[in-house]
């Protein structure tokens, strides 16, 4: 039978004094409730979340860790990317942070703060643009990336083909952790592309073995998909992934800082970032550019 608390004062009068004890104590000593709620609100031991860092990631190179203003996330900076992880360093998250209040991109914002030679980089490239029109200087493109480029000598055993074998043809350099870059593959597929996909690894080594996995599966373009669906990957037998290393030279050499970069065969146009269906078709089936000059 279930004791009701109103049947039994007496507990509940040892349970007052055990209370009424605990503020005394409380008292006395300084330690009190905000004692108790201290560990979940005090502000992270950026020692201690380097250290848990250090021991789940140990071949990640931690350039910069810091826990404010981000609501109880840490920000952490390794070379040229970010990630995010809470205050033990538990659970990590790849992706962007967006204040909803400021209507600001705060990853896209540190980006630059890390990388301040594509803002550079893009300015270069305006002042040198100087027979473009208004309305193609008004269009958004990243700083760095190159209108055209020559994919010569890039290695067969670095790219993943998918698609129907007569579609408009793409080369598309992505990250299998890059939201966007899982967008325009449904993109892509709508408009019956064939695609050749050469991973990148802009959100360091969880990409890096993803693709690793992608690449060295029996089956690469069932193991592409079933990477951006969120699905675990097996561990495959060892391949030659120095294909990869060759994507991500060249995508360093030509300036591309993020993904999705889609390049066309034919004359090696470059757009950067997510497209619609209807602009990838456009962009794809469109004339190939006149060489300058």
């Amino acid at each position: 039978m279930i004791e009701e608390p109103t049947l039994r004062p007496r507990r509940w009068a040892k349970a007052a004094a055990g209370l009424a004890a605990l503020v005394a104590l409380s008292a006395a000593t300084g330690w009190g409730a905000a004692h108790l709620a201290a560990p979940a609100n005090a502000a992270p031991d950026l020692a201690k979340v380097r250290e848990a860092l250090k021991l789940r990631l140990p071949k990640t190179p931690i350039d910069a860790v810091t826990c404010k203003g981000l609501g109880g996330l840490c920000e952490v900076a390794s070379k040229t990317t970010l990630f995010y992880t809470d205050a033990r360093a538990k659970y990590l998250v790849i992706g962007r942070i967006y204040d909803m209040e400021a209507r600001q991109d705060l990853t896209a914002a540190r980006l630059l703060a890390l990388n301040p030679d594509l803002l550079a980089a893009g300015a270069a490239r305006r002042q040198d643009s100087n027979s473009a029109d208004d309305s193609e200087a008004a269009q958004p493109q990243r700083a760095s990336a190159p209108q055209n480029v020559s994919l010569t000598g890039l290695p067969a055993n670095g790219a993943i083909h998918w698609g129907p074998t007569n579609g408009p043809k793409a080369v598309v350099f992505s990250d299998f952790h890059c939201g966007y870059c899982k967008r325009l593959s449904a993109e892509l597929k709508a408009i019956g592309a064939r695609v050749e996909e050469r991973p990148i690894s802009i959100f360091g080594a969880a990409s890096r073995r993803d693709a690793e996995r992608v690449l060295c599966s029996p089956n690469p373009e069932a193991a592409l998909h079933l990477a951006y669906s969120g699905l675990a990957l097996a561990n495959p037998r060892p391949c030659d992934t120095s294909g990869l290393n060759a994507n991500e030279a060249f995508a360093k050499a030509h300036g591309f800082g993020g993904t999705p970069v889609i390049v066309r065969p034919l004359d090696g146009a470059v757009i950067e970032g997510f497209r619609p269906a209807d602009a990838l078709r456009a962009f794809l089936t469109a004339a190939p550019s006149k060489p300058k000059g």
